[in-house]
């Protein structure tokens, strides 16, 4: 199978007893592109992660990767990392990843290659012959992901990858994950930390309580929900405020001044005042954060 295929989830519906786990989840995971899974708890990421892995039959919808539904063959080119651990925490790291190789179908020499490359690029050679549960926690993740990279798959579902690591644990990781999609591999991972989302991420999926409520590129979904604040820097006038009628002034400082524009003010106006006052070095409007997002489609 070609790594250049689309991961698309149509209609996905599961009940557990009378609660609605997922309603109708719907999106698409391209080639060459990291996608953000984004909801608070009990939204239904995991739930639906592992309905596109297999791992949970649901009681609608369908999953398919390259239009091909998920049968055993396709699932076994799949990289998958649920958010519970899974590997054997008395077996020793290198053995461990070779072993999985050899599960999916690799070669044991290539295996061997693979997994050493893997350890060396999570920082974790000098740990190869260590067993896995004496390993932090941290560490103990980023084995979790080699584990998910070892048969080089031609999709990657993973819950959770960055949880629990320092910050140049999370550098690697983030580099392991876009060399994937720099190759056409589609790169489907959830993740609460919503910065690193926004600064990793091509697109995002946003889901509450069991549905879909935004899905799209990153900058053009904060584009859409862009208000009409404005930040403005004049050059040598930190404390520049506009006299404009519909015009508010929320802060001021080192950065510029934001104001935010009532209905019918024109945004022009606000530029010829700050032109006025003196050279522009910054005038555009203030784009939410992946958080604000958040908050606003989770109320």
């Amino acid at each position: 199978m070609s790594a250049s295929t689309t991961l698309s989830v149509r209609g996905l519906t599961q009940t557990f007893g009378d609660r609605t786990a997922l309603d109708d989840v719907s999106f698409e995971v391209r080639p060459g592109r990291l996608t953000g899974f984004v909801g608070g708890n009990g939204a239904g990421k995991t739930t639906t992660m592992r309905a596109i892995v297999g791992v949970l039959k649901p009681d609608a919808g369908e999953v398919t990767f390259g239009e091909e539904p998920m049968t055993l063959g396709v699932r076994r080119t799949i990289g998958y990392m649920p958010e519970e651990r899974g590997l054997y925490p008395k077996m020793k790291v290198l053995e461990q990843l070779i072993f999985l190789g050899r599960v999916f179908g690799v070669d044991k020499d290539v295996a061997r290659e693979r997994a050493t490359q893997l350890l060396e690029d999570f920082g974790l050679s000098d740990r190869a012959g260590d067993v896995l549960h004496t390993l932090s926690l941290g560490n103990q993740q980023r084995v979790q992901v080699a584990a998910a990279l070892i048969h080089d798959p031609a999709l990657l579902v993973l819950d959770e990858p960055f949880s629990g690591l320092d910050p140049n644990a999370m550098d690697a990781m983030s580099e392991r994950l876009r060399e994937r999609a720099s190759a056409g591999v589609p790169v489907l991972f959830s993740s609460h930390q919503l910065d690193l989302v926004e600064k990793l991420c091509d697109d995002i999926v946003l889901i509450h309580e069991g549905r879909v409520v935004a899905t799209g590129e990153v900058r053009s979904l904060r584009e859409e929900r862009a208000g009409r604040r404005y930040r403005v820097q004049v050059e040598g006038l930190p404390d520049w405020s506009p006299d404009l009628p519909g015009v508010s002034v929320l802060t001021a400082g080192a950065d510029g001044t934001t104001v935010e524009l009532a209905d019918g003010a024109d945004p022009q106006a606000l530029l010829v005042s700050a032109q006025q006052a003196g050279p522009i070095a910054h005038f555009g409007r203030v784009l939410p954060t992946l958080a604000d997002l958040f908050a606003e489609v989770s109320r």
